[in-house]
This record gives C-alpha cells, structure tokens and sequence, in this order.
C-alpha cells in the first residue's frame, strides 16, 4: 500500500525525506521484504518500477534469503544525511529504510525505461571511409565507445560534477604515461573555479575555462566522433564528456588541427595530402576572395588582365552601390539563407537554401543591384568556407571577412595585407592551456609539419605531436622493418 510523508510515522524517515518530498513524483510505500518492514522511496520520473518489482519485491527472489543478502547483490550504499539521500534518488537510485535498524541505503537497479538516441554518425562530420559511430547523450555510453577502442588500463577517467543546481557529470579522460601532468592539473584547476547554478553543455565549460574568452578562435576542439577522440588522447591530449551533450572537447588544441579530418588517415597519404592543400587554399579564398574583389575594383583595377578589363567595366556599370555594399548585401542575404536552412526542417530547409538562392541571385541581378561577377565571388566563396571541416572553424572565417572587406574597401591590398597581418599575430600570440595556438609553426617545429599542411605517411610520423607536451614522445617503432629482411623471398 502506497503512502506519502505525511502518513509514514518514522521521525527518522520524516527527516531524512525533508527536502525530497516536495516533489510531485517523489514516491514512498512501506513493504514487508524478508520479514522486516522497510520503506521504498523514489522519482517515478527516473526509475522503471517494473524493474523493482522484479528485482527486489517479486517472492521468489528473496524467498529463504535474509534482506543483508538480497541488498547486497545491488551494492547498497549508506546513507547518512536528507542530501545524500537526494543525491541518490535524483541519480534514478532507490533508497530503502529498514525501519527496525533505522538504516537508509540506495539500490541501483536496471532501467529499461531509460531514454537515449541510438548510437549513429554524426550529421555535421560526415567521412567517407572509416568509422561510422558517433557519441550520444550518454555519459555513460559514451565513456563505453571509448573503452571498447581503448582496451587498455592506462586509461583514466575522472568525474566531476559541474553546476550548483544542475550537477552535471563531466568526464575527463586521458591516458596515464602519455598526457602531459601539468596540463592536467591546469583543467582540473580551472574545473574548480567554475562556480554556476547549471552547467547544460561543454559548450559552457569552453567558454569558463579557455584561455583568451575575447579571440574569434576557437581554442578548444570539438568532435562528436569517437575515432577522433581517441586519435586525440593516444596523442597525449585530454578529452571532456559532459553527460546529456555528444560533444567532446580536446584540449589543447591548436589552428591546424580544425583543418584535419579522419578521412586524411583513412585515405593513402598521397590524395590525403591533395585534400589538406585544398582545404587551405580554400580558407585563404573565403578569408580574401571579397576583399581581393573590392580592393581590384575600388583601387588597383590596373592589376586586372586585359582581356577581363571589358567585361569587368560592363559588369559594374549602372550598379547603384559600391562594391562594398554590394558584398555586405549579397554576404549577409546568403547568411540569412543558410541560417534559414539550418533551423527549419531538413526537407524544408534544403529547398530554401537551394531555390533561395537561385531565386534571390537571378533577381538581384536582372534588377541591376548587385553585379553578375559579385555573385559569382559570393558563391565561390561560400562553397570555399564549406570545406573547413570544424564548424566552429567555419564561423571564424565567415566573420572575419567581414572586417577584411571594411579595411580594403579603405585602404585597398595595403589594407588587406596589414587585415592578414593582424590576424596572424593573434595566431601567434594566442595560447591553448599554455600551449603554442599556432604551432608548429611559431614556434617552429620541424617534427610537427609531418601533419600540418601535408599528411606524411603513417610509418614516417614516429613521434607524437609536441603541442600537447607528451611524456612520451615516441608513438611507435619503425613499422616498415620487414622492407630489409629477406623475408619469403
């Protein structure tokens, strides 16, 4: 028979359950079990009570068993105070009262009621050859996909829980012998400093603990993918699962590694290489192409071959606004549509993005508003910005151009040259955890350049990376040895 606090006489119990019972779906009944009355209580919300009766309640589980020995098959944990009783019931734990001995244990038991997303590929960092899982919103889950990749005991796994109110459990993993100690000491300090009432995503514990919270740069790596992942601590760095978010942060982390992919590693070094070119010849075209465009059109129209000069001259004759303007209007339309095709439904939003803009450049032109080499520049900048791989990378770019185009439509390629200066000196001079954001290349580092720019073969790249300041440099003997032995031949 169900009763609630009001009924139940236990001055203990009324004690212990003085902050919980508030809450609507804060449940307790009494129960003979093993001869001895006890009290069950939990959050309907969290528990599958079927699993109780099942596990605990049912007969022919505890018949000829004292109750020590049916509690003791779920590992019972004391408690002593109303919180940790709390503590246990908000975690989907059921605490149980003996009343004759007026002891208050929790019981974890089996959940088949509980919630979570199937474990797929995520939609924003699709491969084409590798691993296809992605993390959930499982904490545990996920912790369990990294496990099952690295089976090894040198791998550790500290929780923490962030957030006053929220409590939200935050893994940190990494590997012992490999990750640099001083760094991990630095995010377990700054983890304790984070004094807020709710902790949601890792997206908050970037920006609580990165280490310049004004750079445009992201400072932190983030991947849903597993395979990355573990990539990332068999480097030396330290990965942060938040439980109910798929997002890992790798830290530290520096600029080129938002440029690699895990298809380079899963495709032969030669066209993995081919594809890094294209990629950074793709941020240098979405960073600069609008501000070359308007910087040639404004002041050095000079520089433009002869044979482009006629056509240039009749495609901006009769356009009421200057080519500044025109880029602001034709950047900030194409924003708008991507953010439209972003936040409606796949179905819908793809059609927008497409028809919008076919509709919206063909009308802006036959309207004599916007040149027809403007849209050609937008476009061939758009699609360059899509092949950054980090989306947070991604946004860099686009908004930094913006500033670029101000600075050249003033002061032409001088302007643009002194824009890109800038921003390499930010480069330079930004940190991740106390680590180098630009290397390896301030400071140089020969070793390094093996996985920047270029993707060396596997058996060249022995060493580990040095930006995460590994205990252990070496990653692997010479593999290609079997080359000098005669072997069946």
């Amino acid at each position: 028979m169900k009763k609630n606090r009001k009924e139940t006489s236990d001055e203990y119990l009324l004690k212990l359950t003085e902050v919980i019972h508030q809450s609507d779906d804060f449940k307790v009944f009494e129960t003979p079990v093993c001869g001895q009355d006890i009290s069950i209580m939990y959050l309907e919300t969290l528990v599958d009570i079927n699993s109780l009766y099942h596990h605990l309640l049912d007969v022919s589980i505890y018949a000829g068993r004292s109750l020590e020995n049916v509690l003791a098959s779920y590992n019972p944990e004391l408690l002593c105070s109303s919180s940790d009783l709390t503590d246990a019931l908000i975690k989907g734990k059921f605490g149980i009262y003996i009343k004759a001995e007026k002891k208050m244990v929790a019981v974890n038991l089996p959940n088949t009621t509980a919630h979570s997303r199937s474990v797929e590929e995520p939609q924003n960092e699709l491969i084409i050859r590798g691993a296809h899982d992605g993390f959930v919103e499982n904490l545990v889950v996920n912790i369990s996909i990294i496990r099952r990749r690295i089976q090894s005991e040198k791998l550790r796994i500290k929780i923490v829980d962030l957030g006053k109110v929220t409590k939200t459990k935050t893994a940190l993993l990494y590997i012992e012998g490999i990750t640099n100690k001083e760094i991990l000491s630095e995010i377990e300090r700054r983890l304790s400093y984070i004094d807020v009432d709710m902790v949601i995503s890792p997206g908050y514990i970037e920006e609580f603990i990165e280490d310049s919270p004004y750079s445009i740069f992201p400072q932190m790596l983030n991947t849903e993918r597993p395979d990355r992942t573990m990539a990332a601590l068999m480097e030396g760095k330290i990965a942060l699962l938040a439980e109910a978010s798929p997002t890992c942060l790798i830290v530290p982390s520096t600029f080129v590694s938002f440029f690699q992919s895990p298809d380079d590693y899963n495709s032969r070094w030669i066209p993995a290489t081919f594809i890094r070119f294209i990629r950074y010849f793709s941020v240098l075209t979405a960073l600069t192409l609008p501000s070359f465009y308007i910087a040639v059109i404004g002041f050095h129209f000079e520089v433009t071959p002869p044979e482009l000069v006629m056509p240039l001259k009749a495609s901006v004759e009769g356009i009421p606004f200057p080519p500044l303007i025109e880029a602001f209007i034709m950047e900030i339309t194409f924003e708008l549509v991507r953010e439209a095709g972003v936040r409606l439904p796949r179905p819908i939003g793809q059609t927008i993005g497409i028809v919008g803009g076919l509709v919206i450049g063909d009308a802006v032109v036959s309207a004599g508003l916007i040149s027809n080499i403007m849209i050609v520049v937008v476009a061939v900048t758009a699609i360059s910005s899509f092949v950054v791989p980090n989306n947070e990378m991604r946004s860099t770019v686009r908004l930094l151009r913006f500033p670029l185009m101000i600075i050249s439509s003033l002061f032409g390629f001088i302007g643009l040259v002194f824009g890109l200066i800038f921003i390499l000196i930010s480069l330079v001079k930004q940190e991740s955890f106390g680590e180098p954001y630009f290397s390896p290349f301030a400071p140089f580092r020969f070793n390094d350049l093996k996985d920047t720019v270029i993707r060396a073969p596997l058996w060249k790249m022995n060493k580990r990376p040095e930006d995460g300041r590994p205990e252990k440099a070496n990653r692997q003997k010479p593999v290609r040895g079997w080359e000098k032995s005669n072997g069946c031949k």
